[in-house]
């Protein structure tokens, strides 16, 4: 009996000590997770922007005259003339000629095709050069370019591929909007934290984003940001990821 007894004794013991250690590490585990998780919310991540307007104060403008005749000769006359046209057109519109850049003359043949296959006959030969300008005269090559009709009607052919309009102190604009930037994103740490109660400590980590210069107005971005060329207003937009440590 005394024996019996003193089995149950070990077997009561033994439970009990396990009973003891599961809570234990049960307790462990959970004081590991909650400091985990009061480590991992110790800090708050918010984006901060800030944007401008700005002008464009610098254009490119490429176009190209093309010409077709029977023989490659008379098809590079063609197109000299037409530049020589186009050029005019542009000095008379106010332009300085040191401003227009012409290219040299390229010459093709265009082939006869049948059934898919060149048949070995020239039917014609191109030549084309292209024709850049470049000002600080946005407006006069805008209106340039919106009158160039007039002489496509007097014969010249002229592909327009359009001014492409440039901000040139970008390279000033930045800091100063990056600045902004910083501000709004403390400003939306403080309200956030202060909605919850806690405080605002220093900056752990700051990222930023691609200059984003879009159309007046736009909402357009990019992952690497953009550049929208084809307008003379524009919005120069920066953002900013920082990070925060939080306190109770």
């Amino acid at each position: 009996m005394d024996a019996f007894q003193s089995n149950q004794r070990k077997i009561v013991a033994t439970i009990a000590s396990a009973a003891i250690l599961a809570v234990g590490i049960w307790q462990g585990m959970r004081l590991v997770g909650d400091g985990l998780a009061a480590k991992a919310g110790n800090a708050i991540t918010v984006t901060g922007q800030a944007k401008t307007t700005a002008t464009a104060d610098k254009v490119v403008w490429t176009m190209s005259v093309q010409e077709n005749s029977k023989n490659v000769g008379p098809a590079v006359n063609k197109v000299e003339a037409s530049v020589n046209s186009l050029k005019k057109y542009l000095t008379d519109g106010g332009i300085d000629a040191a401003a227009i850049e012409v290219g040299g003359v390229n010459t093709f043949a265009n082939n006869e095709y049948k059934n898919g296959n060149m048949t070995g006959v020239v039917l014609s030969y191109s030549a084309n050069q292209n024709v850049v300008v470049r000002s600080a005269d946005v407006e006069k090559i805008k209106s340039l370019s919106n009158g160039i009709g007039s002489l496509l009607q007097t014969g010249v052919n002229v592909n327009n591929y359009g001014p492409q309009y440039y901000v040139s102190n970008l390279a000033t604009l930045r800091p100063k909007l990056l600045a902004e930037a910083m501000q709004d994103a403390k400003l939306r740490a403080e309200t956030m934290t202060k909605a919850v109660g806690t405080k605002l400590g220093a900056v752990v980590s700051v990222s930023s984003g691609p200059v984003q210069v879009t159309a007046a107005d736009s909402t357009d971005t990019s992952a690497g940001g953009m550049y929208d060329t084809t307008t003379i207003p524009k919005t120069v937009t920066v953002t900013v990821s920082v990070s925060f440590k939080v306190s109770k």
